[in-house]
């Protein structure tokens, strides 16, 4: 204990340090942003000791204010105002994010990685710039979601199912597009086990949720109901769709601001964007899962078939790449696309980079993080939003192909022969091994 503290304290205090900065660039106010709008009615509530007016006034995503209601309330020993509320309800997803880079700083130092790639997963972890937007935008639990997604991911991948299913289900009661994550989770669990990851994962979510819905009467579940289908009012450059929307009239914002160059939203674009981001990530999960198990075996019967179907597990680092690859999927296939909408893609991203036994930077999640940035920050103050949509499209079908690439192939799976032993004048001089977290041979001669 006291070694791992003096190994990790370094790492942790410049995690600290990290988030804190974040925390002060971006958490100045929460004037006209979401915050303002979506949860401050029903944080107000809470600190007043409305405990069923919080309830009632709870966003769509209320489980996540469930969750950081502790939070809100710790201002009131000193006789805090709302800013301190509106800051303080961020904390634990900063510090979501600053546990996760000091876990894979952790680990890269023990396998060899170099200073300078540690310290650029670090800052990628816990001082995003979209990190920092999304705080600006009063939308913190974006992050808090990411982090439970890849931890959930790779609590799996280690064996620990019961584990793996709570904090997925906690990552689902927070916002309901980590529901994304469950096919990666149960495909990295062991076959026997997923079904009390199923369990934890429903009944945290359910103990999370079920207040909402029992004291809404019905006001959560329609606002669900409203995200699940979407009107389409709400249509930004960035994502797939962009090109078929056509220009009229002149498009205002949700204050009111004008869109010059905005295009206007085909009718049934609405219902159909956010129910096709479900079916993708379903679909991921499930031409994966049979692309192994016909892979395991090409000639078995039904029966084997149905084993082989049953018994199929994927290692740590596929489950990383396929939750990329459907968060990613979501920023294409949602017309709603925000800044922040990348940030569990990137962490997820980073995170296969950070567990694989290479000592360069993670340099795909760093170039992917400025891609965004550029994006969404920079591109808006200088082109079209039809130049915006180009540029974001131009980068992100190329990568969502290579992501599918590399959790899609069919071939994975080791075939017969290789298991046969090679003749004795073939076989290497043996090497000493070990097995790391997610079960690689790794020479430690």
């Amino acid at each position: 204990m006291r070694q791992g503290l003096r190994e990790n304290g370094l790492c942790a205090l410049a995690a600290c340090v990290g988030s804190a900065t974040i925390a002060w660039l971006g958490l100045y106010g929460f004037a006209w942003n979401d915050y303002e709008v979506e949860a401050r009615p029903a944080f107000n509530a809470l600190v007043h000791g409305h405990v069923l007016d919080f309830l009632r006034l709870a966003p769509a995503y209320g489980g996540s204010l469930i969750e950081r209601a502790p939070f809100a309330l710790v201002p009131g020993l000193w006789g805090g105002g709302d800013l301190a509320v509106y800051r303080m309800v961020a904390v634990p997803c900063l510090l979501a994010a600053a546990v996760l880079g000091v876990w894979l700083v952790a680990g890269m130092r023990i396998r060899g990685s170099s200073l300078l790639a540690r310290a650029v997963l670090l800052g990628i972890c816990v001082a995003n710039p979209i990190t920092l937007r999304a705080l600006e935008l009063g939308h913190p639990e974006e992050l808090l979601g990411g982090a439970l997604c890849v931890a959930a991911v790779l609590l799996a991948a280690r064996g620990r199912s019961l584990a793996a299913g709570v904090v997925l289900g906690l990552a689902i009661a927070n916002k309901e597009w980590a529901l994304l994550a469950a096919g990666p989770v149960l495909l990295a669990v062991p076959p026997g086990r997923r079904v009390r990851t199923l369990a934890g994962a429903f009944a945290t979510a359910a103990a999370v949720l079920a207040p909402l819905a029992l004291v809404s009467s019905g006001g959560f579940t329609a606002a669900g109901s409203a995200v699940a289908a979407p009107p389409s009012s709400i249509f930004q450059p960035w994502q797939l769709f962009w090109f078929l929307g056509h220009h009229g009239s002149l498009v205002h914002g949700i204050f009111g601001a004008t869109k010059p160059g905005y295009r206007l939203a085909p009718g049934w674009i609405g219902s159909l964007s956010h129910p096709l981001v479900v079916i993708a990530g379903i679909g991921v999960a499930g031409v994966a899962w049979m692309g192994r198990a016909k892979a395991a075996s090409p000639n078995g019967g039904r029966g084997a078939a149905a084993r082989r179907l049953r018994g199929v597990r994927i290692s740590g680092q596929e489950a990383l790449l396929m939750l990329a690859l459907v968060m990613l999927l979501r920023c294409l296939l949602d017309t709603w696309d925000a800044v922040y909408y990348p940030l569990p893609f990137i962490l997820a991203l980073l995170t296969w980079e950070g567990t694989r036994h290479a000592v360069r930077p993670p340099l795909l999640a760093l170039s992917c993080t400025v891609l965004a940035w550029v994006s969404f920050q920079w591109l808006p103050q200088h082109v079209s939003p039809d130049a915006q949509a180009a540029f974001f499209i131009a980068w992100t079908l190329p990568l969502t192909a290579w992501l599918a690439a590399s959790v899609l192939r069919l071939d994975r799976a080791p075939r017969a022969t290789d298991a046969r032993p090679r003749p004795a004048r073939l076989r290497a001089r043996p090497q000493e091994t070990t097995v790391s977290a997610f079960d690689k041979l790794v020479s430690t001669s």
